[in-house]
């Protein structure tokens, strides 16, 4: 019995074995084994519980007593034989109990209580929730009075249960009922897997009290009613206009509606003032338009081919069921903001976008309480199961910093996947299983009794606002056609869809109950249908000539934001030094009395340093003062990301930890009174669901810079659908800007294929149309700016950054504090700061971006090559054509050379070449040929071999200094002869040939040249200018 859940003996089939060893017990304790013993005395946890009850339940009387009649009888004094009745109100004169008696009376006990918590625990599986029947409930022996020692001739005598389901004693058939009602009707309850006991017990008197049974006045009953003529009807008028047509409709689940509204009504109650909602396509039309408001002229327009924006207003749109919409909706006079957030087929992609949503949304109405603002998600039953995001997005919910103070969640469950069958996209019994993992209850639920759908939605709403977690619908419904109106169901699931045929609609099941039941007369409803019908035929009609007045963006939080236009889109990122060094000041001083590590304090000395001296500013410093600008300025910074306190690299270090009591310190918090906050989050290992969360925020709140970090670049494959389907083109399809900034760190040195390269090819594959940023910057300067740029102009864009790893600590990739102050900027491209010869001696331009140009200008001056220039692209996208062509144009008849570190197939040269040639013939120039120097094509990123990547990364900058003689061409560029061996001797020998002793001494004296050639990027000059 070691580690025995103390109550696993109520579930076991053990139960009239362990009710007669518990009998033994009371007779003699020494009769059953010590572990027996130790068991029965201390009853721990549930098993105290179960004991607990005799007391009764929380909301019942403990003690009952009738006027003049005296005290009221326990069944086992009713039971014991002798006791003799006295008339006259007098008390009973009672016989000494028999022993025998008192343990029947005690068993009876024991055994209901055990067969009620079985109920608690497995009453679900009894519970009519398929409206289609397709599969009888099973009968569980847990559930039988039977299984307990109850026979037949037994369910009518009376036990004491002591006010257990409200009731001081009832017979077993009694006991059956209530539970039956309570626990197997329409509606099945899973909530005894919840640890809290609090809100265990509130759950089980919730619905004890009632025995589950909704309650409504006619007027709500007429409600519900109208939602659900609005619902169907609705559906039923798309088929009839448009047949065949896609719409994903709720034919099945109409219950949804009112149980929306029902979410609405009471959470305006309990203080909502604002829902984010996320769905998927199935019902968003009927959502759109029976709970959002959205004119049934403008989805009538849009299924004739119209669009519901502005003709002056771009983007590529999306379909009709991807859309979003805002709303304001009045219940008893109490308003609440809707907002359903535009989603993509890519199925529960959104539900941590709603996250990120809800949680600025919080922050924005000081919402320390999570009451004002919450999240309903609406999920299909196969992806609820099927798709991870779903228990990322649970994995999110009790976390700081992302907290939402719970979530409702409503499965739309019409018990298919497309064309799949349940019993082959999951193993557990419930698609809502996977909520178990945050101990979420989950309110099973027939959607043919809408009441009853109605009624576990309010009890949700009221578990969310009270416990702050949460909770889950299960709404059993069905799919009236298939999973779109131009698919054929009866080819995959013939019996079923045979049912479905024949199955009245809910709307026709709660309309004939009203009937039945007196609170509408037939007339009464079909005046209602053809009333709404006819409100259909005049929406249709004046759909034609429906014309959008106003695009849905740039309102609220984003007034005053407008479009972006133009090319160089700097914005005014310098700051007075003196401002800087403020900011540096706050970096360096830790609290009195706090015992920093070592290691730390020597990198504090280092910094304070380099704003002593305003030289040597590192790539982490960089950044961190234009996080410590930007909140002085009343911009909050939030970044989220794995191991960001600290940053992978143990670069960062924002967040310092007390060696003694682990206590911590936020520096970028202690600037001065009033600043901004600074938020800097340690992330779950989660791409997609953080970086969805990010996104989501960053959509409600354009005034803070919001960051998310991956350990590494290539983490951000786990997370492509949000890149692909949010941040790339969710301004073009639906209007929703994003300043959002991913840092990815990227660059090749030797650590093999995962963690060399963040795919930089992909972000910009996915560039057009003006649609984001990607950045690949090699100063901490250039890299301070591009994250101030995000705040300082009047648009945002995404900005995808390639951030550094080796350069972190490299000795060439600082700064100087005055290229961070006033009157400088961002620059797109950034011109040699080695030792290159004067311009008129350049014989080759080598463009490249990111680290790289490091390893290239050390080589180059290395060897003392004087005759090859390098110009590195900081922002690859948008094309920098202005700052570029006022680049090259000082070197008219060199050669022009892509070097980068990536595979041929990868990085940026598929992205860069033919517009780079296009530019160079625009340019006017005799030589338009782009010469490729780097890595041959790879299906590897990189090899994870050290000596094949040294071999490799020498040879490609070997290749990128070596000048080959152009060979003429008809109309085509000249290509460099594929390297497919690391090394590439001959070229070497020939430049070393080429070596005058005044060039070996030049080489000698390089640092130092290297160092008096940089060239601060201080007041923009007129040539300065040029560059960016």
């Amino acid at each position: 019995m070691d580690g025995m859940d103390p109550t696993q003996f109520l579930f076991s089939g053990n139960q009239v074995y362990v009710a007669e060893l518990y009998e033994r017990y009371l007779d003699d304790p020494h009769s059953v084994d010590h572990k027996w013993q130790d068991f029965f005395s201390s009853l721990a946890d549930d098993a105290r519980d179960l004991m607990g009850e005799n007391r009764g339940a929380s909301w019942a009387p403990s003690s009952a007593g009738v006027l003049n009649q005296g005290e009221l009888e326990t069944l086992s004094e009713q039971m014991a034989g002798g006791h003799v009745v006295q008339s006259g109100g007098q008390q009973p004169q009672m016989a000494a109990p028999n022993g025998r008696q008192v343990r029947d009376a005690t068993l009876d006990s024991i055994r209901a209580l055990m067969l009620i918590r079985s109920y608690r625990v497995r009453g679900h599986l009894k519970a009519n929730l398929d409206p289609l029947s397709l599969k009888a409930p099973e009968e569980h022996p847990e559930l039988d009075p039977m299984s307990y020692g109850f026979k037949e001739k037994d369910l009518d005598r009376p036990i004491f249960i002591n006010y257990v389901l409200g009731l001081e004693q009832a017979t077993m058939r009694d006991i059956m009922t209530v539970l039956e009602e309570t626990y197997c009707g329409s509606i099945g309850v899973e909530f005894m897997h919840i640890q809290d006991p609090d809100e265990k017990s509130w759950i089980q008197e919730r619905i004890e009290r009632i025995h589950n049974q909704p309650e409504f006045t006619l007027m709500g009953k007429k409600a519900i009613l109208n939602r659900l003529i609005e619902t169907e009807g609705f559906e039923k008028f798309l088929d009839k206009k448009f047949t065949g047509t896609k719409r994903f409709g709720l034919d099945g689940g109409e219950s949804l509606v009112p149980a929306m509204e029902q979410i609405f009504k009471r959470g305006s109650q309990l203080g909502v003032e604002e829902i984010v909602l996320g769905m998927a396509h199935r019902g968003r039309l009927n959502v759109l338009a029976n709970v959002m408001g959205k004119p049934f002229q403008a989805i009538f327009h849009e299924f004739q081919g119209g669009s519901t924006k502005p003709e002056d207003v771009g983007g590529s749109g999306d379909v009709k069921y991807h859309l979003g919409s805002s709303s304001d909706r009045v219940f008893d006079g109490r308003s609440v903001h809707l907002s359903l957030t535009a989603n993509p087929s890519h199925l529960e992609c959104v539900n941590t976008v709603c996250l990120g949503k809800v949680r600025a949304k919080q922050r924005q109405k000081n919402d320390g309480d999570r009451e004002k603002v919450m999240a309903l998600l609406l999920h299909g039953d196969a992806a609820f199961a099927g798709q991870g995001l779903v228990p990322e997005a649970f994995d999110l919910s009790n976390l700081k910093g992302y907290k939402t103070g719970g979530t409702i969640h409503i499965v739309i469950n019409n018990q298919i996947g497309f064309t799949t069958n349940p019993a082959h996209s999951r193993s557990s019994p419930y698609c809502s299983d996977v909520a178990k993992v945050v101990a979420a209850p989950i309110f099973h639920v027939n959607a043919d009794d809408v009441e009853a759908v109605t009624h576990v939605a309010r009890i949700a709403t009221e578990y969310r606002q009270r416990f702050k977690k949460d909770a889950v619908i299960d709404m059993i419904c069905y799919r009236r056609h298939g999973h779109n109106e131009g698919d054929e169901p009866m080819f995959t699931q013939p019996l079923m869809y045979k049912k479905i045929a024949a199955h009245p609609t809910t709307r026709e099941i709660y309309g004939q109950r009203l009937v039945r039941e007196g609170v509408m007369t037939q007339d009464e409803l079909d005046a209602e249908l053809a009333n709404f019908e006819n409100h259909l035929e005049q929406a249709f009609e004046g759909a034609t000539s429906y014309k959008a007045n106003k695009a849905d963006w740039l309102d609220g939080k984003w007034a005053g934001l407008s479009i972006a236009s133009g090319e160089d889109r700097r914005g005014l990122t310098g700051v007075p030094v003196d401002r800087l060094k403020e900011v540096g000041q706050a970096l360096t001083h830790v609290p009195d009395n706090f015992n920093v590590n070592p290691k730390i304090t020597r990198q504090l000395n280092a910094k304070a340093k380099m704003f002593e001296t305003g030289e040597g500013i590192d790539w982490a410093t960089g950044e961190a003062l234009a996080f410590g600008t930007l909140l002085l300025e009343g911009h909050p910074v939030r970044l989220s990301g794995q191991d960001s306190e600290r940053g992978t690299f143990s670069q960062r270090h924002s967040v310092i930890t007390d060696q003694m009591s682990e206590n911590k310190h936020t520096p970028l918090n202690n600037l001065r009174f009033g600043q901004a906050p600074f938020e800097v989050l340690n992330s779950p290992l989660s791409e997609a669901g953080v970086l969805g969360f990010e996104y989501g925020y960053s959509l409600a709140e354009p005034g803070m810079l919001v960051l998310w970090e991956a350990q590494f670049g290539d983490f951000a494959n786990g997370a492509q659908v949000i890149i692909d389907q949010f941040i790339s083109s969710g301004e073009a399809k639906w209007l929703r800007m994003c300043g959002l900034v991913m840092l990815l760190p990227h660059g090749y040195e030797g650590q093999g294929p995962e963690h060399s390269s963040a795919r930089l090819e992909r972000y910009l594959q996915l560039c057009a149309e003006d649609n984001m940023q990607v950045c690949n910057c090699t100063t901490p300067a250039n890299y301070f700016h591009v994250l101030r740029r995000q705040m300082h102009r009047d648009f945002r864009k995404p900005l995808v950054l390639m951030t550094p790893k080796s350069l972190l600590r490299h000795k060439l990739a600082v700064s100087k504090l005055e290229e961070m102050g006033e009157g400088t900027t961002f620059h797109r491209v950034l011109w040699d700061e080695g030792d290159p010869g004067p311009d008129s001696k350049i014989r080759q331009v080598v463009l490249c971006s990111g680290k790289v140009y490091y390893d290239l200008q050390e080589e180059r001056d290395k060897r003392g090559i004087k005759d090859v220039y390098i110009l590195r692209l900081e922002q690859l996208y948008p094309y920098p054509q202005k700052a570029l062509e006022n680049e090259l144009n000082r070197f008219p008849n060199a050669q022009i050379v892509w070097c980068q570190e990536e595979p041929k197939n990868m990085g940026s040269w598929t992205y860069i070449h033919e517009p780079l040639v296009e530019h160079l013939v625009d340019m006017g120039r005799s030589d338009t040929r782009v010469r490729y120097t780097g890595r041959s094509a790879a299906a590897s990123p990189a090899t994870g071999l050290a000596k094949r990547h040294v071999a490799e990364q020498a040879a490609l900058v070997d290749d990128a200094l070596t000048i080959i003689k152009p060979v003429a061409r008809r109309g085509t560029a000249k290509k460099a002869t594929p390297r497919s061996a690391p090394t590439r001797k001959a070229p070497v020998k020939k430049a070393a040939a080429k070596k005058s002793p005044a060039k070996k001494a030049t080489a000698a004296k390089a640092p130092a040249k290297r160092a008096a050639a940089k060239k601060p990027a201080t007041k923009t000059t007129s040539r300065a200018k040029s560059r960016k």
